[in-house]
């Protein structure tokens, strides 16, 4: 059963090789591999989510080198969520992508692949350098897709992204240098362990290399003052693309609460990331406001619901990480929604774009209207859907606490601002259509049914998210109590002395 844990990483890059031999031979075979890699995520996800309910934490030793020697992949609840949230929202973008993304320029699907390699092997990876590795592999598809076609300012927004993250990436090394220097050792498991043993003159080196690694996460997850990368990277690349580039500030966050819970709980990561949060949010919600375009306002928007992770991390309470946990599913899949829609309404309004200023009236089904309005009012946390109540969850947890008078305003202004952003949006888009007297022809039938199935994905996970959001919720606190339970982890990890052993 525990080979099952290399399927998220081997199913990619055997996708991702399939797919470059495939380019020979034409789009259709390249698109037909690229599908049915992604898809077959789904229940590989689905298989380990199940797996991981029972409670356990399975340690996977690569070629029967035992932890802390060799290299570990781990499957806990924490990360067979990240792994099923990210399988929906690739199958999602990839449908959205055969329409015309993959048009755009040459090897998409071989990058696309390549982003789910190092984003899958980022959640299960049991050790730092091996983390570092896969947060390279994932930063490099990144690159190469921000640059795949020729839309105006990509080539500026990949320079950006890629000399930042690169000093991101030099940090990295330096945490890993002194968190090495301080135990001895790099695997999670083990510096968990050796954290509570260390020598006083180690400490310096410990609290260095700490610090460090939480400014690497916060840049990965856009985090204020470290994200403002990622507005004029997200709005520069085609909606698929960006879809799956929602993930990408996840991978940071769930990195900085699987650090924040396992090795530097005594830390004081809390205070820090709350602060921040406030930031992010006001920096998001102000760019919705602001934005005059409907990729910038779906960009804004990952910011906003960076902030709002952040204010739930922050108290590291099994309360607070439970409303976390449901808030990044739906978080995701709302934000990973909202630039497929964006990206239907651009075409739908023809010249017009994605402008947020009335443009020609569009003959096409109710549809799109509607999808908007499901993921307006999912972006904004308003009810019935899954962010309002994950955000009163959120709230909840920050009661009664000294903080919680300025959670409660930050969280509730920016869902305000964010819900009047949102409704002047639809307002320009739908509601002043055709005021010119202009109208643009429909689309046609293949673009009109081939990228609304991948939307159509996502709108549909994220109203289930709601409708299920009891039982759901039930496993989101499932996942906060596993990751609060340092013992387990550690002993589940160290235990395991060969590759079939968890």
């Amino acid at each position: 059963m525990n080979h099952l844990l290399l399927l998220p990483i081997l199913v990619p890059l055997a996708g991702a090789l399939a797919a470059l031999v495939g380019e020979r031979a034409g789009p259709r075979l390249e698109r037909t591999v690229g599908a049915i890699a992604t898809l077959a995520l789904l229940p590989v996800a689905a298989v380990l989510f199940g797996v991981a309910a029972e409670g356990r934490v399975i340690a996977y030793a690569v070629g029967g080198w035992p932890a802390p020697f060799g290299i570990v992949l781990v499957l806990d609840r924490f990360a067979a969520w990240m792994l099923l949230v990210t399988a929906v929202v690739a199958a999602g973008a990839l449908l959205s992508a055969v329409d015309r993304s993959d048009e755009s320029g040459r090897h998409f699907h071989v990058l696309f692949q390549f982003q789910l390699m190092g984003i899958h092997g980022a959640f299960l990876a049991g050790d730092l350098f091996n983390l570092f590795v896969f947060f390279e592999v994932l930063l490099i598809a990144s690159y190469a897709l921000l640059c795949h076609g020729t839309r105006p300012g990509r080539t500026m927004a990949a320079v950006r992204v890629a000399v930042l993250n690169l000093l991101g990436s030099a940090l990295f090394l330096v945490a890993v240098g002194c968190l090495y220097s301080a135990a001895g050792t790099l695997n999670l498991a083990d510096l968990a362990q050796r954290a509570a043993g260390l020598p006083a003159d180690r400490g310096g080196l410990w609290q260095a290399g700490a610090w460090l690694l939480v400014v690497v996460f916060a840049l990965k997850a856009a985090a204020l003052p470290l994200g403002f990368w990622l507005p004029g990277a997200y709005a520069t690349v085609d909606g698929a693309v960006a879809a799956l580039f929602s993930v990408l500030t996840k991978v940071g966050v769930a990195a900085l609460v699987r650090c924040g819970t396992l090795l530097f709980p005594d830390l004081g990561i809390g205070p820090v990331a709350w602060a921040a949060a406030l930031g992010t949010l006001a920096v998001g919600a102000t760019g919705m406001l602001a934005a005059r375009r409907m990729s910038r306002l779906a960009a804004h928007a990952v910011i906003v619901s960076v902030g709002v992770l952040l204010v739930a991390v922050a108290p590291f309470t099994r309360e607070s990480l439970a409303a976390a946990t449901f808030y990044l599913a739906h978080g995701t899949l709302a934000t990973a929604a909202f630039f497929l829609v964006t990206t239907r309404i651009a075409a739908a309004r023809g010249a017009a774009g994605d402008r947020l200023e009335a443009g020609p009236a569009f003959r096409g089904p109710v549809a799109l209207p509607l999808a908007f309005l499901c993921v307006a009012v999912a972006v904004a946390g308003l009810p019935p859907l899954g962010g309002f109540l994950a955000k009163a969850a959120i709230l909840d947890a920050a009661g009664g606490g000294s903080r919680a008078g300025a959670t409660f305003a930050a969280v509730l202004a920016s869902s305000l601002l964010a819900t009047y952003a949102l409704a002047r949006a639809g307002s320009n888009v739908f509601w002043k259509a055709g005021q010119d007297g202009g109208e643009v022809a429909p689309l046609r039938q293949r673009e009109s049914s081939l990228a609304s199935v991948g939307m159509a994905l996502l709108l549909a996970a994220v109203l289930l998210l709601a409708a299920l959001a009891g039982p759901v919720y039930r496993q989101a606190e499932e996942v906060a109590a596993q990751l609060l339970d340092r013992e387990g982890y550690v002993e589940a990890v160290l235990g395991a002395r060969t590759g079939t052993g968890g």
